[in-house]
């Protein structure tokens, strides 16, 4: 039968097939009643946080074919240009922040790329350096509110049953000092660049900065009205994605006007096509996951190691190289649903908190979106800036080296993940 499922999955069969083959399969074998894959779909669809997958994502993607980008970059610029380094320090907030509504790196890249990339050319910034910052860039958001990947990860380790309770607002907490951990890093990097000052952004005025914030002034309250409603116990996470939404909706459709009603199906059609092939994906790997635990697949797999690495550091680091090779080949939320039902009872004998795990997770798969020689993000840049892939390979070098320290840091530092959870 594996033999049979190789051939499928080589041939091109959906993942989501291969999975819910594998599932049948080992049950088939244990002789438990299929219907069990029924129940599982079932179990997953009352999960209230469920609901806030469709509702971020749908509003992602209206601000990304609003206007929104172009003021995100333009109100960052005024308040940033004129430092050194400072149109690159906007090219790391502006990516970090539309992937973290969007979900999608390569969203921000084709999104972003159009107005960056120009503007750090006519900056004076080496060709190099701005293929690599943005290709980089685009994955910074993973780890902050409300990305999907974090959601998702809560929504797997919930469906688990595992002891230590993991909330989706534990892991918006979690991921937030990582995150500027490796925004600080690449700014840093940023500001040590020479140029050949080509043009200079003087210090905004009083009037150009009270001009930017009147112009933005509808998007900037969105992560405070997100993250303060849920912080604040005003919103369920699910409630914060159906306030999002609307929000979104009025402001960028009703108010500015500059998604017209006849694009609303296409957004809705290619937002859920998107939601649909994760979910799906999602409903039968808890099925196989049901089966991986029922058989103490992660326990034995445990055992094995444990003769050889009896230190939790140990397995942290081969964790991390295990996981860079995984997101070179696999998307993150494939990634997700596949890999933490057997990686996180595994974690967990070896002291590991699950919300550090979930964080050194996503690092790791967002370093992997431009490892090469087969990071996603690699693919999407060469095609959208119409540079070799090879160039691609050459420019990100230095942002990988950069960011790996920061993954490093945080594997082996688990308080700066877990710190304002001790403080709750």
């Amino acid at each position: 039968m594996n033999v049979v499922l190789l051939i499928i999955t080589l041939l091109g069969a959906p993942l989501f097939a291969v999975i819910a083959a594998s599932a049948m399969f080992g049950f088939y074998n244990e002789d438990v009643d299929l219907a069990v894959m029924a129940i599982e779909i079932y179990r997953l669809a009352e999960t209230p946080v469920l609901l806030a997958i469709p509702l971020f994502t749908f509003a992602g993607y209206i601000l990304g074919a609003s206007q929104a980008p172009h003021r995100l970059v333009y109100f960052t610029n005024t308040l940033l240009g004129w430092l050194p380094g400072g149109l690159a320090m906007v090219a790391i907030v502006a990516c970090a922040f539309f992937t973290a509504f969007t979900g999608a790196s390569g969203v921000t890249i084709v999104a972003l790329g159009a107005l960056l990339y120009p503007a750090l050319k006519e900056a004076g910034y080496g060709e190099h350096f701005n293929l690599g910052l943005i290709t980089s860039s685009g994955s910074l958001g993973l780890l902050f509110a409300p990305s999907l990947p974090l959601i998702l990860y809560g929504v797997v380790v919930q469906q688990m049953g595992m002891e230590i309770k993991v909330s989706i607002g534990d892991l918006f907490l979690a991921g937030i000092l990582p995150g500027l951990l490796m925004m600080f890093l690449l700014s840093v990097y940023s500001m040590l660049q020479r140029r050949q000052p080509r043009s200079t952004t003087p210090k905004a005025t009083n009037a150009e900065v009270v001009k930017v914030l009147r112009e933005s002034a509808w998007e900037l309250p969105l992560p405070f009205i997100v993250l303060g409603g849920i912080y604040s116990g005003m919103f369920a996470i699910s409630e914060a994605a159906s306030v999002t939404v609307l929000y979104v909706f009025i402001v960028e459709v009703l108010i500015k006007r500059e998604i017209p009603m006849r694009d609303l199906p296409r957004l809705i059609r290619e937002s859920m096509i998107m939601v649909g092939g994760i979910l799906i994906i999602l409903g039968v790997s808890l099925a196989l996951t049901n089966y991986i635990i029922d058989t103490g697949l992660p326990m034995r797999i445990f055992e094995s190691i444990k003769t050889h690495i009896d230190s939790k550091w140990t397995f942290l680091i081969l964790l991390n190289v295990f996981l860079l090779a995984l997101g070179m080949i696999l998307d993150i939320f494939s990634a997700l649903v596949i890999v933490i039902p057997i990686i996180l009872p595994i974690a967990l004998n070896y002291g590991i908190h699950p919300v550090h795990l979930g964080i050194v997770f996503l690092a790791n798969m967002q370093l992997g979106y431009f490892t090469p020689p087969v990071g996603m993000n690699l693919f999407i840049a060469s095609y959208r800036f119409e540079r070799p892939v090879m160039d691609l390979y050459r420019a990100t070098i230095p942002f990988f080296f950069i960011l790996l320290g920061a993954v490093l840091i945080i594997t082996y530092w688990p308080d700066l993940s877990l710190m304002f959870l001790k403080q709750q």
